[in-house]
């Protein structure tokens, strides 16, 4: 994260995304999921997209800098990312957010679901072409984003 995005009040502060490439076989998903925890490091959203030869799993965990670490000592392949994760009340508000981000011409490449529920309430992780833009209209239309430091324990 950059030092001007720490320093400006109410600026967009993204969460942390590994997309880890890993091989179709059984129990590949268990064994991450098992190195991170043994670790106390938590898987807070999750989601895997699958095809014949590979998967990707992309998750957001609670200490990104630990998973990190690991994911680079136990040599998994991952791509790092940043992306918006905003609370919703209800699912009405799904809506909210599809149309906010469609008046403001904003593409969505993908969403997932939390696990957890950061303080008390539902959130999705949405993967944008704009995340400063997208804040910014998400904000303008009374929906709360939530950052990395919104999720550690």
């Amino acid at each position: 994260m950059s030092a001007e995005v720490m320093r400006r009040p109410g600026a967009f502060q993204p969460v942390i995304q590994f997309s880890i490439h890993a091989d179709n076989k059984v129990g590949r998903l268990n064994e991450i999921i098992g190195l991170l925890s043994v670790h106390e490091v938590h898987v807070v959203a999750l989601s895997i997209l699958d095809t014949t030869d590979s998967s990707i799993i992309r998750l957001i965990v609670d200490y990104p800098e630990e998973a990190q670490k690991l994911l680079i000592e136990h040599q998994f392949s991952y791509v790092q990312s940043e992306l918006i994760a905003v609370e919703l009340a209800s699912e009405a508000e799904i809506k909210t957010v599809t149309c906010a981000l469609v008046q403001a011409e904003i593409n969505i490449h993908y969403i997932y679901p939390f696990l957890v529920r950061p303080n008390g309430r539902y959130a999705m992780a949405i993967s944008l072409e704009d995340n400063e833009l997208a804040a910014d209209t998400l904000r303008r239309n009374q929906l709360n984003i939530i950052g990395q430091a919104d999720i550690a324990r």
